[in-house]
């Protein structure tokens, strides 16, 4: 990769439209729509009016906060992100960024009097300066291949930059006198991910910062041109973190490649000095991810998240802390049986903050380093999302529920107020759904939570349609998310009580409740699924002759297995991006430690290192008992059983599940006469993103259940 430095012509804003970069009309922008509902209920059109807010940043001197929201165009079909200050209590917020593209990677520098951000210049992403107002735009990088993400030095005068380099080799390297040949040479694992082709992987450079420009830069990984730093494909700017001194930084990285990269989550942390250009790894002999890195504000302790087991990507994470003097790694939550999402240093140094679930929610904890005791700082019907720590007694936060998107909140002394209100006069003008907590009785004796969402205007004296809901992950938390998509609010708003069960797998009961799915995917689980039905089906206000079933990802696996062991429990089903056929899948997919550890048994069968055995999750494992269990158990192996309108969908760039999988659902339910139908989005991947194609998924997703759940629609479309 080349990077050129220059010195850029800064851009003058005065007034707000003065913000807009050069070459950009009115036209181009996308701004609050102008919506009002016609009747008052939370709809499609409603969900995509929404503000989303995101990322936000406390100034130095603790008087402001920046933070983004971005609307989407459903006439452009795109989003974009501008940026937003306010004082602490709320008050005088200012947008300060109007422009056609996003701003991202947001933070104040220059003791508060700047912010800087990435904006694409010339059709790549680039660094930018700009006064905290937004005047006086500036670029100060000019990086061939694009910045993904940057962090400056606590001195600010040197600047981490996430680029890239080549990794594969495609045609003109094998055959330069075939420049037209589009062939990729491949002859190892791991060849893609998630929605691409590996052609390049992420590398940490640095530069040095005059306040103007960002000159010599150069690459702190040398030649080690096939290790990541940050690790596809979530990793950014949380896996680096500079030294209170500016004089070294930490970076996380997996230095394997090929099949080693495929098996493996081993990751680690790395200290590379400055001044001699040296790399020392932190955490040798420490097998599971290692992530997110951070510096007390004294320099002495590194805290960071760790998992303990190779190859299992949703182990407890822990929090470790590493004595910079001594090297002395300290577990900090082992006697605390739950998995951390996030952490912040309070600014005294003396303890954490951290996000993590637990009982079904999302609450912000705090962790005394000498003591490990574990507080409750703000907890409520509601998720945490994001950590902005303003001293030792608050921090301002991101918060979100079933029925509401992010708001910004402060936190002080265990008092929440929320101080952002981009979308309160919108939701105000709306009759949501309720939610309510049931605690529902397992098959094996315990206890499991599921939130009910009702309809608006609900009325127990009337009977409902359901829908069950199966998470995907398969490890992901069912607390009081919000999403675009997969809204429980929105189905409900549609006339369903949605059911959404913390079956086995989740997090946030603990371990033993998170590691139960493991080499199980058939298992108990479904038990829990079918459990959490069979509870609601008691109310009589449930109509038990109008359940439904749907998820996404592992929750598509979920509706594809209850397709042929449901025992008529439900009257339709939809699936996305799904598993359906198992053995395809372990050799379909890209990430093979996922496949291992989840379809082989885990910490059961799983070799303290993979390398030792790099397929012991595989169909052809003969003597691995649980993974025999496991593809014998596959939901194609039950298609002729299946006698449940079925609709499918699935992303053509979804390389974690291939679209096959969901047409050989499909073709399956057509040869056995089941209705099916089925939805292939060419330019989508495991998500559905782009605003048209995410409207056109909602239609269909309720044209397709209220056909078959509700009686007066099918007889309507007769």
């Amino acid at each position: 990769m080349k990077l050129k430095s220059i010195m850029a012509t800064a851009v003058i804003a005065g007034s707000l439209a003065a913000c807009q970069t050069g070459g950009e009309k009115d036209a181009d922008l996308i701004d609050k729509p102008d919506y009002t509902s016609p009747d008052g209920v939370f709809n499609i059109d409603a969900l995509e009016a929404l503000g989303r807010v995101s990322s936000v940043k406390v100034s130095p001197d603790t008087k402001k906060v920046l933070f983004g929201i971005s609307y989407e165009s459903v006439e452009k079909n795109k989003s974009n992100t501008d940026l937003y200050t306010m004082d602490a209590d709320g008050s005088n917020l200012e947008r300060i960024t109007k422009t056609a593209s996003s701003e991202g990677n947001f933070v104040w520098i220059n003791q508060g009097k700047q912010i800087a951000f990435t904006y694409p210049a010339n059709g790549v992403m680039q660094v930018w300066v700009m006064n905290a107002d937004g005047s006086a735009r500036k670029q100060i990088t000019e990086v061939e291949n694009g910045v993904q993400g940057f962090l400056f030095s606590p001195d600010e005068k040197h600047l981490l930059l996430i680029g890239t380099v080549k990794y594969s080799r495609d045609a003109k390297d094998v055959y330069p006198d075939l420049p037209d040949a589009t062939g990729r040479v491949i002859d190892d694992l791991m060849y893609k991910h998630w929605d691409e082709w590996v052609t390049e992987i992420p590398h940490p450079f640095i530069g040095e910062f005059d306040g103007s420009k960002v000159t010599d830069i150069y690459d702190i990984m040398g030649d080690e041109l096939r290790f990541e730093s940050p690790m596809k494909p979530f990793g950014g700017i949380e896996s680096f973190a500079w030294a209170p001194d500016s004089q070294s930084l930490i970076y996380v990285s997996r230095k394997k490649d090929g099949m080693e990269y495929a098996i493996s989550t081993n990751s680690d942390l790395y200290l590379y000095s400055l001044a001699d250009k040296s790399t020392r790894n932190l955490t040798e002999g420490m097998m599971g991810y290692d992530t997110n890195p951070a510096y007390s504000p004294d320099g002495k302790y590194v805290a960071w998240l760790s998992m303990e087991h190779d190859g299992y990507e949703s182990d407890k994470n822990r929090i470790f802390m590493l004595d910079t003097a001594t090297g002395e790694k300290t577990d900090l939550t082992a006697e605390w049986d739950y998995s951390v999402n996030d952490i912040a240093w309070n600014p005294d140094g003396k303890s954490l903050y951290f996000i993590a679930p637990k009982d079904g929610v999302t609450p912000i904890f705090s962790l005394d380093i000498a003591t490990k005791e574990v507080k409750v700082v703000a907890d409520g019907l509601c998720d945490y999302a994001a950590l902005a720590p303003v001293d030792s007694q608050t921090l301002v936060t991101l918060r979100h529920s079933m029925l509401y998107p992010n708001e910004v909140y402060a936190v002080t002394g265990g008092e929440v107020k929320q101080i952002s209100n981009v979308n309160t006069e919108l939701l105000a003008s709306l009759k949501m759904p309720k939610v309510e907590k049931k605690m529902v009785p397992t098959t094996d004796g315990k206890e499991m939570l599921v939130w009910a969402v009702y309809p608006h205007d609900f009325d127990s004296t009337k009977t409902y349609p359901a829908l069950l809901y199966c998470q995907g992950g398969p490890q992901q938390a069912v607390s009081q998310f919000w999403s675009y998509r997969w809204n429980l609010a929105l189905m409900a708003a549609n006339g369903y009580i949605v059911i959404a069960p913390n079956r086995r797998g989740l997090p946030g009961f603990g371990t033993e409740w998170n590691a139960q799915i493991s080499g199980d995917y058939p298992g108990q689980n479904m038990k829990d699924y079918l459990a959490a039905v069979d509870y609601m089906k008691q109310y009589p206000y449930v109509d038990n002759a109008r359940i439904g079933a749907t998820g996404a990802s592992y929750g598509g696996f979920s509706v594809y297995w209850l397709a042929g062991n449901h025992e008529k429990r439900f009257a339709a089903l939809l699936a996305h991006a799904g598993i359906f056929n198992m053995e395809a899948q372990y050799l379909e997919t890209e990430e093979m430690w996922f496949a291992n550890w989840d379809m082989g048994g885990g910490a059961t069968n799983a070799p303290a290192n993979t390398a030792d055995d790099p397929d012991y999750g595989a169909f052809w494992s003969k003597d691995n008992a649980i993974a025999q269990r496991t593809f014998a158990n596959s939901p194609h192996k039950f298609v002729d059983k299946w006698d449940t309108p079925i609709m499918i969908s699935h992303g053509e760039f979804d390389y974690r599940i291939l679209s096959s999988q969901g047409e050989m659902a499909f073709n399956a339910a057509k040869l056995r006469g089941i209705p099916a139908e089925m939805v292939i989005f060419p330019d989508e991947n495991h998500w559905i993103l782009k605003p048209q194609n995410a409207i056109m998924w909602q239609r269909l997703f309720f044209r397709w259940f209220d056909r078959w759940l509700k009686p007066e629609a099918k007889t309507a479309e007769q």
